[in-house]
């Protein structure tokens, strides 16, 4: 059975633009061709996404993933044996929720408690989260942890909802400001933690539940991106003339969701120690710097005047979880990758 793109996405569960990027940097590309022209997955690109996405539930970055897969690699029943023990420890956890639950109804039966319609619903939410994060990261994800947050997000949510009812557009003021705030409460909910942003978002696409509860729904996302796009493009608009901000209307936002899984994958190599020389994290810093010369072009004083815009501008970096650490790590490894001459 061969597959195009959009066949293999229906039917493995992934999306067309996550195969596209998979393509795009070399981890997986359709080995043959239709008559027509169409490229088309074979039974080994099928096996082989199957250890992608293995390797991925197991926690792996994909940096890593594209060293593991272009050397040797184990038996694929391995992989499935390893697959099959994260699943025996997702059953563990849905057992001690039954736990729970089993406590719960004794504590009904002794006597209905107050609030309990919100009880129920936290632990709907909890075992929602448990389907995307471990124990163990669940912990440190703020949005998990802090009762506060919550509520927090759902006045801005109501607040957006708002504007969008009286008509607001991305370009004024009041719906720019709601889109800054949004992004910051990003980074307060997720801990600044990019991978947990990708997760949430996943889990918001797959659990009707989640949107119903939240009142996030696609238009309002949709609205929110395109606020945040246009309040940023006011910020530049500060530091660079007209002719830079052409190109910055005509490009900037449209990697939206590639950025946080890119700062994930360096992120995790910066605190793992991975030097800047090492390939696999210049490869990473290659893909920075153009997607960044995408919307920035190649003009050296466009970008002295755009990070100086990063560097005066909190509102630009807010929810990104790009410090300076980051960036000279970047900086460094985009650098050692420029070949040398002999």
């Amino acid at each position: 059975m061969q597959l195009t793109v959009g066949e293999l996405a229906k039917r493995s569960g992934l999306t067309v633009r996550t195969l596209h990027h998979y393509d795009a940097i070399g981890l997986l590309s359709p080995s043959s061709r239709s008559g027509a022209g169409y490229r088309l997955y074979g039974q080994a690109d099928i096996e082989r996404l199957h250890r992608i996405q293995a390797l991925r539930q197991l926690g792996l970055p994909l940096a890593d993933i594209g060293l593991a897969l272009s050397g040797p690699q184990p038996p694929l029943a391995e992989l499935v044996d390893r697959q099959i023990a994260q699943l025996d420890r997702d059953l563990a956890d849905a057992a001690r929720l039954r736990e729970r639950l089993v406590h719960l109804r004794s504590q009904l039966v002794a006597g209905q408690p107050p609030d309990l319609a919100d009880w129920l619903d936290t632990l709907e939410q909890m075992t929602m989260y448990e389907k995307y994060f471990t124990p163990e990261e669940l912990k440190t994800l703020p949005l998990h942890t802090d009762p506060g947050l919550l509520p927090a997000w759902s006045a801005l949510v109501t607040a957006v909802q708002s504007a969008m009812d009286r008509g607001a557009t991305p370009d004024d003021a009041d719906a720019q400001q709601l889109a800054l705030q949004w992004m910051e409460m990003v980074g307060r909910g997720t801990g600044n933690n990019p991978a947990f942003l990708l997760r949430l978002r996943t889990m918001t696409e797959d659990e009707p539940g989640m949107r119903e509860r939240s009142g996030i729904t696609p238009t309002l996302e949709r609205f929110v991106e395109e606020s945040m796009v246009s309040a940023r493009l006011a910020i530049f608009a500060r530091y660079l003339d007209e002719r830079e901000m052409q190109r910055m209307r005509q490009h900037y936002g449209k990697q939206m969701y590639t950025w946080p899984e890119l700062i994930a994958e360096l992120r995790t190599a910066l605190a793992d120690g991975v030097p800047a020389h090492d390939p696999a994290v210049q490869t990473l810093a290659q893909r920075w710097m153009a997607m960044f010369r995408e919307y920035a072009g190649d003009d050296p004083a466009t970008h002295a005047k755009i990070r100086e815009a990063y560097a005066r501008e909190p509102d630009l970096r807010s929810g990104s979880a790009v410090d300076d650490a980051l960036l000279a790590y970047v900086r460094e490894a985009a650098t050692s990758a420029i070949p040398r001459p002999h």
